[in-house]
């Protein structure tokens, strides 16, 4: 019988939310043709999507089993807080997460601009580590310095595929209403830009206002779910041709 702290974990409307949203993804992604499968403008889609659902439900079991969180805590030399879900979103969303979002707009970009997402990546990950090797940011605490400069990389590929959106021929020769990288780039960028304050300021809001840290999570979890369904729309698009064009450099490699 399921007790009633898994059942109130498990009926969060977040988690149900992305959980249907990974359900739907799965069932486009078997009815696309075995060449689309192959093509990173969908399997990549599709992994940043099943990857988010699996960490997120991850979060939810570690507040549940919490001797097991207790062992992973001690483990990272967390004894203080043996409750701290924090490591594994501190991998999930701000490290990997970051990544692949930046080659997922590596993906969009015209083929001049792909190698700074490159560059990109390669010093994100060697600040990352050299971060926490130095004991700056241990990964069971909050990592401010981390998610900014990941946001910042994040913002900084939107800027090129912005700026590839207004000056590439096969970009103005496209209509951007009907290219789902604009409305996903779109999306992604109010994202980074609206929760960029109120996470890097996360656990200072949460000792003094834990109400107002909670309202501003509501809000990147309601981001996250649209941001998600897009990733959703991806994998779907070929069902979408009446709505949505081909994009004009995703033959690019990653």
């Amino acid at each position: 019988m399921m007790d009633s702290r898994f059942y109130q974990i498990f009926t969060d409307w977040y988690l149900i939310a992305i959980s249907f949203l990974l359900i739907v993804g799965i069932f486009y992604f078997l009815k696309l043709p075995n060449h689309l499968k192959v093509s990173k403008i969908f399997w990549f889609p599709f992994l940043i999507l099943v990857f988010t659902v699996i960490y997120e439900n991850m979060g939810g079991y570690l507040k549940y089993n919490f001797e097991f969180n207790k062992l992973v805590n001690a483990a990272l030399g967390n004894e203080e807080n043996p409750t701290y879900n924090v490591w594994l979103f501190n991998i999930g969303y701000y490290q990997i997460g970051t990544i692949l979002y930046l080659f997922l707009i590596k993906n969009w970009l015209v083929p001049s601009k792909k190698k700074y997402i490159n560059w990109l990546v390669f010093v994100f990950i060697v600040l990352v580590i050299a971060i926490q090797l130095l004991g700056i940011e241990p990964i069971y605490t909050s990592q401010p310095i981390i998610f900014a400069i990941g946001a910042n990389m994040i913002l900084v590929g939107s800027g090129l595929y912005f700026i590839g959106l207004i000056t590439e021929d096969n970009y103005l020769n496209s209509n951007p209403f009907k290219l789902l990288s604009f409305w996903q780039m779109t999306f992604i960028l109010f994202t980074y830009s609206l929760t960029y304050i109120n996470s890097v300021a996360l656990l200072y809001l949460w000792n003094i206002n834990k109400e107002l840290a909670i309202s501003l999570m509501q809000i990147n979890r309601v981001l996250g779910v649209i941001n998600l369904s897009l990733l959703v729309l991806w994998v779907a698009s070929p069902k979408l041709t009446n709505i949505f064009e081909t994009e004009p450099y995703y033959h690019g490699s990653i």
